[in-house]
C-alpha cells in the first residue's frame, strides 16, 4: 500500500472514531432529576420535579410511555376512590374531560368512563403525552433508550449514585446521564438492583412476618386457604398477562389469526373445564359467583370491565384454572437481560393470541360457545403499530427494593374491627386495594386453585416516605419498585399507588436538590407540605377531600395523632368537644386555658390555627380565662 492510501486509510479510522465518540456523547446530559422508565409513576416524578422548578429527563425503553395504562390496564385499580389525589386525580380528571368534550356530558362514552376511572389505552397515553407537554421547558423526554441492569452502567461516589449509563436502541450509542438525584420507576427495579440496593424477589414465608396471605397458598377464589397451603417462602413471582382491548364492533374488529408458535394443547384443559362447569371457586358452592360480561362466552376466557367506545379491559379471569396469565414461565423476568424479557414477551404474546385462536375455533368447545367468543377480537383503533396488540408485558412484580421502611401486609389491615390500618406519621400518600396476588404455578391436580392467587380485604392506609428510599445507595429514589414483602407489595403495586409515589419522588429530589442532601435527609414536613399544596391524600377522611378548606390542616395533624385514630370522618364543620379542645391544647404545649377564638371555631377552623402556630412555634393567640 502506498504512503497516501495508508495515511488515508488512518485519516478514515480516526474520523470514524471521531463520529464513534460523538455518537456517544449525543445524548450525554446533565440534570437536576433523571428518571428511569416511562411508566405512570415515572411521568409523575417527572411532572412533580418539572412543576417544582427542575430540570429532569425521562428515559425510555419504548416509543410510547405511559406504562400499563396506555398499553390494556383501561379498568383502574382502586378500592376506594378519593383515597389518591395529586397528580393521579388530575389524570382522571383529564381523561373524564376527554370523554365529555369529545363525545358530550350524556353520551355512553362518557358514562363508560366512570368519571374518569375506565379509558381506553390510547386516551390514557394522550393524557400522559399533554401532561408532559405542557412542562417541556424543564422536562425531557427520551425514548427508545434501554438502561441494562448491570453494576457497569452506573457510576457510584460514596454510596451516592451520580451517573448512569442507557443505550440508543436505534444508533446503538451508549449515552451517559449525571444527576443530583436519579429515581428508578422501572417495574422491574433494574437501575436500583444496578447499583447495588438490597432487593427481594420471591415470597417470603408465612412466619417471617406473620403475613396470613404469604407464602405457598391454594385460595379457591372467594374462599380461605385449602390444603397443600403451607406458608413456604420460596423464589416465586406472580404470573404476568397482557391486558387485551377487546371489542364486538365489526367496523373496529380486528381478526384473531392462529400465531405461528400455536401449540393446541396448552388449552385443551379449558375446554374440559367448561364441558364439566369446573371454576375455582370454594367446592361446598357456597362462595360468591362468576359475574364477569358473558360468562358463557368470551367472559369465559378473560375477564372483561367495560371501557369507552364499547371495548372492554380483558384481564386474567381468575375463575378459571387457565386464563391469559402464564405462571412460572416468567420467574427469571426480575433480575434477567431485556435479551430474555424480549423472548418471554414474545411468548407471551403467542399463547394469548393462542388462547383466543382456540376459544374461537377448537372443535373440543361447543360450537354456540365459538360463535360468541369469535364476536370479541383485539380493537383495531388500539396499538397500530404493533398489530392491534399491546406494546408492554402486564409487569407485576420485579424486584423489591429493601428501604427505610418494609411494608407489609399488616401496614394495609385495620388495627381492631372497623378501624384504619396503622397510621404512618411520614406518609406520602393514602392507597386503598386488596393484597391481591395472581398465582405462581401453572395448575396442579387436586389444588383448589393455582398456588399463589389470593385477594384478602384491607382498608385505606397510609404510606411512608421510607418505601421508596434505598436503604444502601443515596441520590435514588424507587417509587415503583418499593419496598415491601411479596404481599404488602401486592396492594403498593397499583397504578394510582404509583402514580402518587412517583409524584412524592419528584417532589423529594426537588427538595434534594434545593437543600443539596440525600432524598432521605429530605425534611418530611417540607414534602408534607408541598404535596398537600398540590392535592395528595395523605390521610383518607370520608367527608373531606383535596380543595376543602383546612384540608392541609386536617390532613397534617391527623397524621400526627390529633384525630381519631380509628374514625373515618374528620367532622370538619362541627365544633369540637371540650376533651378534644383540651387535649389539643394539651398537644400545642402551652400553658392556661383554650383560647375562646379556637373554642368558638370549627374542628378544621381550630386546627388549622394550631398548625399555623405549631409551624411558627408561636401561641395560637393570648390566653384568657
Amino acid at each position: 500500500m502506498s504512503i497516501r492510501g495508508n495515511f488515508g486509510r488512518r485519516v478514515l479510522v480516526l474520523c470514524l472514531l471521531t463520529l464513534s465518540i460523538s455518537a456517544v456523547r449525543a445524548g450525554d446530559g446533565s440534570y437536576d432529576v433523571v428518571i428511569v422508565g416511562g411508566t405512570p409513576g415515572g411521568i409523575m416524578a417527572g411532572v412533580a420535579a418539572a412543576r417544582a422548578g427542575k430540570s429532569a429527563a425521562i428515559l425510555e425503553r419504548g416509543a410510547h410511555i405511559g406504562g400499563l395504562p396506555a398499553n390494556g390496564l383501561g379498568a383502574t385499580d382502586i378500592g376506594t376512590r378519593g383515597a389518591t389525589g395529586g397528580l393521579f386525580l388530575e389524570f382522571v380528571g383529564r381523561v373524564k374531560r376527554h370523554y365529555v368534550e369529545t363525545y358530550r356530558a350524556d353520551s355512553p362514552q362518557a358514562r363508560d368512563c366512570s368519571d374518569g376511572y375506565h379509558f381506553e389505552p390510547r386516551v390514557a397515553e394522550q393524557v400522559f403525552e399533554s401532561l408532559l407537554a405542557e412542562r417541556k421547558d424543564r422536562l425531557t423526554v427520551l425514548r427508545r433508550r434501554q438502561f441494562d441492569g448491570e453494576p457497569e452502567n452506573v457510576d457510584l461516589q460514596n454510596g451516592r449514585l451520580v451517573a448512569i449509563r442507557v443505550r440508543d436502541r436505534d444508533s446503538g450509542a451508549v449515552e451517559t446521564y449525571r444527576a443530583k438525584v436519579f429515581i428508578d420507576a422501572t417495574y422491574e427495579g433494574d437501575l436500583a438492583g444496578a447499583a447495588g440496593c438490597e432487593f427481594r424477589a420471591g415470597r417470603e414465608g408465612r412466619e417471617e412476618f406473620g403475613e396470613a396471605m404469604a407464602g405457598r397458598i391454594y385460595k379457591p377464589w372467594g374462599g380461605t386457604p385449602a390444603a397443600g397451603s403451607t406458608g413456604q417462602a420460596d423464589n416465586a413471582i406472580q404470573a404476568f398477562n397482557y391486558r387485551l382491548t377487546l371489542t364486538k364492533n365489526p367496523d373496529d374488529r380486528a381478526v384473531v389469526e392462529k400465531p405461528a408458535n400455536y401449540n393446541r394443547d396448552e388449552f385443551l384443559s379449558l375446554a374440559d373445564d367448561i364441558r364439566e362447569n369446573r371454576t375455582t371457586a370454594p367446592a361446598d358452592g357456597k362462595g360468591p359467583k362468576p359475574t364477569a360480561l358473558a360468562w358463557n362466552a368470551i367472559g369465559r376466557v378473560v375477564n372483561p370491565v367495560a371501557i369507552p367506545n364499547g371495548k372492554v379491559d380483558a384481564n386474567n379471569q381468575h375463575w378459571n384454572f387457565l386464563s391469559t396469565d402464564l405462571p412460572e414461565e416468567n420467574w427469571p423476568w426480575p433480575t434477567s437481560g431485556w435479551d430474555w424479557r424480549d423472548r418471554f414477551a414474545a411468548r407471551l404474546r403467542d399463547y394469548t393470541l393462542g388462547l383466543l385462536y382456540f376459544a374461537q375455533n377448537d372443535p373440543s368447545l361447543p360450537e354456540d360457545f365459538r360463535a360468541r367468543c369469535r364476536e370479541w377480537a383485539p380493537a383495531k383503533s388500539e396499538f397500530a403499530d404493533n398489530g392491534n396488540f399491546p406494546r408492554q408485558v402486564y409487569v407485576r412484580e420485579g424486584r423489591r427494593i429493601v428501604g427505610e421502611y418494609w411494608f407489609t401486609a399488616k401496614d394495609a389491615i385495620p388495627t381492631k374491627p372497623n378501624g384504619r390500618p396503622p397510621i404512618h406519621e411520614n406518609s406520602i400518600t393514602a392507597s386503598h386495594y386488596a393484597l391481591d396476588s395472581h398465582a405462581v404455578r401453572k395448575r396442579e391436580p387436586g389444588r383448589a386453585h393455582l398456588d399463589g392467587f389470593f385477594s384478602s380485604p384491607s382498608k385505606p392506609y397510609t404510606v411512608p416516605y421510607g418505601v421508596i428510599v434505598p436503604k444502601t445507595v443515596d441520590g435514588l429514589l424507587t417509587p415503583v419498585p418499593v419496598s415491601g414483602t411479596h404481599v404488602g407489595f401486592s396492594t403498593l403495586r397499583m397504578e394510582p399507588c404509583w402514580m402518587a409515589l412517583g409524584e412524592a419522588a419528584g417532589e423529594a429530589a426537588a427538595l434534594a436538590v434545593e437543600a443539596d442532601v440525600a432524598p432521605r435527609k429530605v425534611p418530611y414536613s417540607a414534602l408534607r407540605d408541598r404535596l398537600l399544596k398540590n392535592g395528595a391524600v395523605l390521610m383518607y377522611f370520608q367527608d373531606m377531600k383535596p380543595g376543602d378548606p383546612h384540608f392541609a390542616a386536617v390532613q397534617a395533624l391527623a397524621l400526627q395523632g390529633w384525630l381519631d385514630a380509628d374514625s373515618w370522618l374528620a367532622r370538619p364543620n362541627e365544633k369540637p368537644s371540650a376533651d378534644e379542645l383540651k387535649r389539643w391544647w394539651e398537644l400545642f404545649g402551652v400553658g392556661g386555658n383554650v383560647p375562646l377564638e379556637i373554642r368558638a371555631a370549627t374542628r378544621a377552623e381550630a386546627l388549622d390555627e394550631f398548625l399555623k402556630a405549631v409551624t411558627t412555634r408561636s401561641p395560637v393567640s393570648p390566653s384568657r380565662p
